[in-house]
């Protein structure tokens, strides 16, 4: 992890600035951190969120809480991910989406971002058995190309092996902005020659990197931040929120199942 970390050259720096006053009226539940365990579980199957995404936040503040460091607080966070996957495929969640780095994140510090990147490799290496056996197939949204060569091979070799599963699609948000996802879908579109009146939702999400899954039912966010952060924008549009206070590393199989109640109890209404 020695040296400067390479960064790429087009790093967002809209999503710096200053933004207005949201003016929308969208309505989110906070859960609380010391919410009750919703064992038994009793939501039916026809109820489940087929797919479920996650902005995992509250590392870093997990860490300062208990005197250690950037890295001890991400560790953790890969612990809870790990048994975050696990429930998955025992409430018989289709897809699960994790955000893990966005590409904000390269204005962290070298350590920190080669921290990130030595981790996740690690994490690939150590645990592309265990999801080969839990029926996870993974798939990576961003860019690869931009990361460097241990790491991206890492990755080819994780979705390689991991190809069969059929009980759990995991997508791995990594080096991912959703902004720069609809760069490289028009991008993509533009490249396969599409005329203007041939342009419309349907080609744009096959230009996705989520192309061909379910869009998300709920997205989501540990640390008790209110926001989206740049995350599955145009998946996202008719998702429910749920906020929760609890830190990344703490969120466990209770506060999932708790998401998931909360996520039965509404009615969606798609705008009608």
């Amino acid at each position: 992890m020695a040296g400067r970390i390479s960064r790429p050259t087009d790093s967002p720096a809209l999503v710096h600035r200053e933004s207005q006053p949201a003016t929308g009226q969208g309505v989110a539940i906070v859960a609380s951190p010391d919410a009750a365990p919703t064992e038994p579980f009793v939501v039916p199957p026809d109820e489940l969120p087929r797919h479920i995404a996650i902005i995992m936040d509250g590392n870093r503040r997990w860490a300062k809480a208990r005197g250690g460091t950037e890295m001890d607080g991400h560790a953790a966070g890969v612990e809870a991910i790990r048994e975050i996957i696990r429930h998955s495929v025992r409430r018989g969640i289709e897809v699960l989406s994790l955000y893990a780095f966005s590409r904000e994140n390269w204005a962290r510090s070298d350590e920190e971002v080669g921290g990130l990147f030595f981790l996740l490799e690690k994490v690939i290496r150590n645990e592309t058995d265990e999801l080969r056996e839990q029926g996870a197939r993974v798939r990576l949204l961003g860019r690869l190309d931009e990361l460097p060569p241990e790491t991206r091979a890492s990755i080819t070799q994780a979705l390689d092996a991991t190809a069969g599963g059929r009980r759990l699609q995991l997508n791995i948000a990594f080096n991912y902005s959703g902004r720069t996802e609809l760069v490289d879908a028009a991008r993509s579109l533009v490249a396969r020659g599409l005329k203007p009146d041939q342009i419309d939702e349907e080609a744009i999400a096959g230009a996705l990197y989520t192309a061909g899954q379910p869009d998300p039912d709920i997205v989501i966010r540990t640390g008790g931040d209110e926001r989206i952060s740049n995350f599955l924008i145009w998946q996202a549009a008719y998702a429910e929120f749920y906020f929760s206070s609890i830190l990344w590393p703490d969120f466990g199989p209770d506060a999932f199942d708790a998401a998931i109640v909360e996520f039965a109890s509404r009615q969606r209404r798609f705008g009608r």
